[in-house]
């Protein structure tokens, strides 16, 4: 797939997004990783089958579930179990689960399996955006120690070279890889069901200037890693998750734009994204234009959700325009195609 690169200037700013990533699979509509593999986990994601030879031991946590996703055809689904003598959490990362032992304490995520040093995993990501955004269902455990404590967790790190999480170790079980870390975004539910799509958004705090090398993430409908709460009867936490991205805005957006304006449109490859999850206006729409002002190309835009624009490959190299408007909405900007 050729990758073109767009630059995007807003109304009173610029913006370029040639560095500016998301995250692969967020939607988790594509199934099937072939290194290492298994059909269960999403593209580019991983859960505790493929994980180190300990953690491969345990059940299957993470599922493709095909009810009720947020958009698109699937969501993922995961699930924490009993098993045998040990509660295992479930998971989904873009790394690896390691399990050094069966002593749930040393257990972490990182981008190199604890069993082989040649199996790395890290999903690349240069942007600094200013926050994960995503949407989620979740249930609690109905009995077990702890049932009523559990929430649910997705974590992200910007980082250079591997990393590890926790990042403290624990009995020796990995390196501190934490002088790698550049940004960190974290989300916990509430200790409660919530049976409807719901949404989160949670800030990246930086702790330094670096530009990211990767990105790894990490989810669980179990927070606390030495959780105990499905006991031996009874349903493990479940969570449902869907449409994982993340956001980039200027620094001086807020003053710039006004609130009806306030949404992001930004791009990936060859498809521009115009995030309306907060805004109904069912009059909105796209209209891309070259440089003389002829419409290229034109597309409805549907309100309370994120629209994806795969733009056409007829488009020659050069400057286009974008328009987005409505009863309410009004952005226009440029980008470049190169």
């Amino acid at each position: 797939m050729k990758t073109r690169l767009f630059t995007f200037i807003f109304t009173g700013f610029s913006l370029t997004l040639a560095a500016q990533t998301q995250i692969a699979n967020g939607g988790f509509e594509n199934w099937g990783n072939t290194s290492p593999g298994n059909a269960d986990e999403p593209t580019s994601w991983y859960s505790n089958k493929t994980g180190s030879t300990v953690a491969s031991i345990g059940p299957q946590t993470c599922y493709q579930e095909t009810s009720n996703p947020h958009s698109g055809t699937y969501c993922a689904r995961l699930e924490t179990k009993y098993y045998v003598l040990a509660v295992v959490n479930g998971n989904l990362t873009t790394g690896v689960v390691n399990a050094p032992s069966q002593d749930k304490s040393e257990g972490y995520i990182g981008t190199v399996n604890y069993s082989s040093a040649t199996d790395v995993r890290r999903m690349a990501f240069i942007g600094r955006p200013d926050s994960l955004v995503g949407w989620y269902r979740y249930t609690q455990a109905t009995s077990g120690t702890g049932a009523s404590a559990e929430k649910a967790k997705v974590v992200a790190f910007l980082h250079s070279g591997d990393f590890n999480d926790p990042e403290l170790p624990v009995n020796s079980n990995h390196t501190d890889l934490s002088g790698n870390k550049i940004g960190k975004a974290l989300f916990n539910s509430a200790a409660a069901d919530n049976t409807t799509w719901k949404r989160f958004s949670v800030p990246f705090v930086y702790t330094n200037g670096n530009t990211p090398e990767y990105i790894m993430l990490s989810i669980t409908p179990s927070d606390n890693q030495m959780t105990t709460a499905p006991g031996i009867i009874g349903a493990g936490s479940k969570l449902w998750i869907d449409d994982i991205e993340v956001i980039y805005n200027p620094a001086n957006a807020s003053v710039i734009e006004n609130e009806q304006n306030n949404f992001n449109v930004y791009n990936y490859e060859n498809k521009v994204f115009i995030d309306l999850s907060a805004k109904n206006d069912k009059l909105a729409k796209i209209q891309i234009l070259d440089i003389t002002g002829k419409v290229v190309m034109e597309s409805k835009l549907v309100s309370n959700q994120k629209n994806e624009i795969t733009l056409s490959s007829e488009l020659v190299e050069g400057t286009y325009f974008y328009q987005v408007s409505g009863s309410e909405l009004q952005k226009t900007g440029k980008f470049v195609i190169r």
